[in-house]
């Protein structure tokens, strides 16, 4: 009920005037997952979108102060979160800091306080909140903690207030070795991975390849089993290997290592390894199916042994194909949800990755990078919501197919348009002609080589896959940003010489 009410906010994404007045009914529901759901379609309406009323801190800022239930809290505070991601509101921070500091709050909603703070502050390197966050890791039970699987939204949420800043994340870090046991290990890791993602750093990529390979002795193994069942849910080998992913995104060499290094870890890596596979090769080409050894090696995987790597692989399959209808990925899931239909778990993972393969009739893109950058220009809240995805689904099964599914609305974050839309400066359409085609890499070439071949011309608005690059066909006008994507202001070029009808038909 709290996801499906939560659904409105994706249904009428970015209409915000339109779309408050169909979500406003239901914040008056008697029941409190419906009302919660309502709050955090507020969040969803609003991601992405700037608007001058601030209606999300006026309605959700109520819910978070008060005596609410549990998931009304939730719902208000993850709504929050995606409301202002990337935005660093200090009103975010001032409403949501007591809740993290006061030490009678229920550790799931310190999670989703901990997760919307990340996710405001992404980048921002604030060291009140990491301190913060920090000192519930420590001040908690330790037992309480390595057994609840939302202390993993804790730690993510200290590594992306870091995330690409690199050496800054030092500090924190040093803070961080002061914990002990899983928690400590799986916090630091996931510090580090954050803090060098999308930079390509070598030695981060060494590091984390030898802690994925790692094998515990076998008679290690059995002397825990003897103690004590599991102790922890936590688990610092899925985090490296996803890791690696991070720290080699963006870069087209390093991520063809990665993806290497990855089909080899499936055959000798450890049951965490291989789940967290699957979803790192999704991170190295989200909303990018043309790489045909990612969605082979995932459509292999989907039938894997292991129902939590199938589940993984499938959920992969589904950002891979991030909306773009991508026909074979699309005739895959359809042909799983045959082979799956007696297993209502993975039946689920299948319908999610469906449902993301044509998100948005196929005219967004879930991907974190520019189209045309192969350099590696970020876009940070969009990398941010699919970590907390790719974290959130090393522990599907108790997660999402428990009480916490409504997590998969970060998602929404990292939802953009692929079109590219030429407007004047009066912000009315402006169809102008473009030509598309595949980028070249014209880095270091002297004078001033084509940038772009095989190109189509076409009228705008028009889509752009990964990869592609356009670029105005006339010089009858001046685009006012140097990246041609997204919304572009076009300007009248005054030196413009209109051709005459005799050149026209020449």
């Amino acid at each position: 009920m709290m996801s499906a009410a939560a659904s409105l906010g994706a249904l009428l994404l970015w209409d915000v005037d339109g779309g408050l007045s169909q979500i406003d009914k239901f914040l008056y529901s008697s029941d409190t997952n419906i009302k919660a759901g309502a709050l955090l379609a507020v969040g969803v309406l609003n991601s992405g979108v700037r608007n001058e009323c601030d209606p999300a801190l006026a309605l959700l800022t109520e819910y978070v102060e008060n005596k609410a239930p549990a998931n009304i809290k939730m719902g208000a505070t993850l709504g929050l979160g995606l409301a202002y991601a990337g935005s660093a509101r200090e009103e975010v921070l001032e409403l949501l800091m007591p809740l993290v500091a006061d030490i009678e709050t229920s550790l799931e909603v310190v999670a989703m306080a901990a997760l919307s703070l990340g996710l405001t502050f992404v980048g921002t390197c604030n060291e009140d909140i990491s301190q913060a966050l920090l000192s519930v890791l420590m001040e908690r039970d330790q037992q309480v903690l390595q057994k609840d699987t939302l202390t993993r939204l804790i730690c993510l949420a200290i590594g992306l207030l870091y995330l690409g800043k690199q050496q800054e994340v030092e500090v924190a870090l040093e803070l961080a070795k002061v914990l002990e046991g899983p928690v400590g290990l799986h916090c630091t890791l996931t510090l580090e991975t954050c803090a060098y993602a999308g930079t390509g750093n070598v030695l981060k990529v060494q590091r984390l390849l030898e802690l994925s390979g790692e094998h515990l002795a076998k008679d290690e193994e059995d002397e825990a089993e003897v103690k004590e069942p599991k102790v922890t849910v936590l688990d610092h080998q899925s985090v490296a290997a996803l890791g690696i992913a991070m720290v080699a995104m963006g870069e087209e060499l390093g991520s063809e290592m990665s993806i290497r290094a990855y089909l080899h870890m499936l055959q000798y890596g450890d049951p965490p390894v291989r789940r967290a596979v699957p979803l790192a090769l999704a991170l190295l080409s989200a909303s990018n199916p043309s790489n045909m050894i990612v969605t082979d090696t995932l459509s292999k995987l989907s039938h894997d042994l292991d129902q939590e790597v199938a589940i993984n692989a499938i959920i992969g399959m589904g950002i891979t194909a991030g909306g773009t209808n991508h026909s074979k990925v699309s005739g895959n899931l359809r042909s799983l949800a045959t082979y799956y239909a007696k297993e209502p778990g993975v039946l689920f993972a299948v319908r999610l990755a469906q449902g993301l393969t044509h998100a948005g009739k196929g005219l967004v893109t879930l991907s974190p990078h520019h189209p045309d950058s192969s350099g590696g220009v970020c876009h940070p809240v969009a990398l941010a919501s699919l970590l907390v995805v790719m974290h959130i689904c090393m522990d599907f099964k108790t997660i999402v197919l428990g009480k916490h599914h409504f997590l998969l609305w970060t998602l929404v974050g990292a939802m953009r348009p692929r079109m590219l839309v030429t407007v004047d400066e009066e912000l009315k359409p402006l169809p102008v002609p473009v030509r598309v085609g595949q980028k070249v890499d014209v880095v270091g070439l002297a004078g001033r080589p084509k940038q772009i071949t095989g190109f189509q011309t076409h009228t705008t608005p028009v889509l752009l896959a990964m990869g592609e690059k356009a670029e105005l066909a006339s010089d009858e006008y001046l685009p006012l940003s140097t990246l041609i994507e997204g919304v572009v202001i076009l300007r009248k070029n005054p030196n413009h010489v209109p051709e005459t009808k005799t050149e026209k038909k020449k």
